[in-house]
């Protein structure tokens, strides 16, 4: 589940950890702090359910002005592929249209409306680390391409996806994410066809009042997706949303509304009386752990979309990253001169490593707790965003050395480095 950790304007976390180095399990976070408040009751949950394994929703902190600081683990995870856009091997995909948003009928149950879409929305099922997440995602293409949030995937090895009404469940990969606007695209793996789509309507059209359906995975439980219906209350709105380990993101543009929403919604659908998509759900405001939030926010369809096909194109830009990334394994903090100087070290900058966890690219490597991490395939290494920066401009699989500062001496060694989704 998301943590929270509030954000002050112009003020960065201090001591975030970035997830290319972290274990993806320590990026998962732990329950938050929630206070709890009156939300209607949740959708029941099934024998064998593990609460603690729904982690895929991001929350809100705050509704904030634009030009909040953001954790800098978020600046870190930016970090470009250029390399991988470029080994692309298919075309590129037509570029996905908005239709005209239709006015349905305003007497239509949530049922009725929600029925329309459900055959192309699905459950994104993730490991991350030892453990597991759930979030949801829409079909926009009928060959198994699939938008989502990108914390939905953020940190995981492996992704499994529940299509409904088809008895096995695909294993699929990240194909490229906007890390800036939460936006991921995913693939299934294995050859399909035939998948039905959602429609996108042109945002700008909708207005405060108007009647949507939040539909996802509700408490990730799977099976058919759980719909709730309310209003649009806002538009336009900047909030601040954390995920783990007091990692946040300023997200624009968002549509607010009073649909009740659950952890496993992420990358849900938000739709119109017509089951028009006009929104990827992607953050609730705080309330309580495990429980729904009454006021959701939404990625417009129009930003989603236009993300969406710039990934699609293969579009080479400092905002967009392709591919798993480059993950070494280590839990660091930027060196000090009092840290220095209790190690008996003589080092003046770099990562000092706080933790080297076990089965990853660093264990093994003689890279251990209290060393000092000052070059990454032949990049100086000053502080651990310098550090976070080096590990995800290289591919996995990639054998890098690392060079680094310990009580007996300096060592270089060379790493083969892991993969994860960024």
């Amino acid at each position: 589940m998301s943590q929270i950790t509030p954000s002050e304007p112009g003020r960065e976390q201090p001591g975030v950890p970035d997830p290319s180095l972290l274990p993806p399990a320590e990026s998962a976070g732990g329950p938050p702090p929630w206070a709890p408040m009156p939300v209607p009751p949740p959708p029941s949950r099934p024998a064998g359910t593990l609460w603690g394994q729904i982690a895929a929703f991001a929350v809100l902190i705050a509704i904030v002005a634009a030009g909040i600081g953001a954790g800098i683990g978020w600046g870190v995870a930016r970090a470009i592929n250029t390399h991988q856009a470029a080994q692309q091997t298919t075309s590129p995909n037509s570029p996905i249209t908005q239709v005209t948003p239709g006015t349905g009928d305003q007497s239509s149950s949530v049922e009725a409306i929600a029925a329309k879409i459900t055959p192309a929305l699905v459950d994104v099922n993730t490991t991350i680390g030892s453990g597991q997440a759930a979030g949801s995602g829409m079909i926009i293409s009928s060959t198994g391409e699939i938008l989502t949030n990108n914390h939905v995937v953020s940190g995981s090895t492996s992704i499994t996806v529940s299509v409904q009404g088809r008895s096995n469940d695909y294993t699929a990969h990240v194909v490229g994410v906007n890390v800036g606007d939460d936006v991921a695209i995913i693939q299934i793996d294995q050859s399909v066809s035939g998948l039905p789509t959602v429609t996108f309507a042109d945002s700008s059209g909708v207005q405060v009042g108007d009647t949507v359906v939040a539909i996802g995975n509700a408490l990730g439980r799977g099976g058919a997706p759980h719909a709730t219906q309310g209003h649009v209350i806002a538009l336009d709105q900047t909030i601040t949303a954390s995920e783990g380990q007091g990692n946040s993101e300023t997200l624009d543009g968002m549509i607010e509304s009073d649909a009740v929403i659950y952890p496993g919604d992420s990358g849900g659908a938000l739709v119109n009386t017509s089951s028009q998509v006009i929104g990827m759900i992607t953050a609730g405001e705080a309330q309580g752990f495990r429980s729904a939030s009454d006021t959701g926010y939404a990625v417009s369809a129009n930003n989603a979309v236009s993300v969406a096909n710039r990934i699609r194109a293969h579009e080479t830009a400092s905002d967009l990253t392709y591919g798993q990334v480059g993950f070494l394994g280590v839990s660091v903090q930027t060196l000090d001169s009092e840290s220095a100087a209790s190690l008996g070290l003589k080092v003046s900058s770099g990562a000092l490593v706080t933790r080297v966890s076990p089965g990853t690219p660093a264990a093994g490597s003689g890279i251990t707790r209290g060393s000092v991490i000052t070059r990454l395939g032949g990049v100086s290494i000053t502080s651990a965003d310098t550090l976070g920066a080096a590990i995800r401009s290289h591919q996995p699989g990639e054998n890098v050395s690392v060079t680094f500062v310990n009580a007996s001496g300096s060592h270089t060694v060379n790493v083969t480095l892991a993969g994860v989704n960024p």
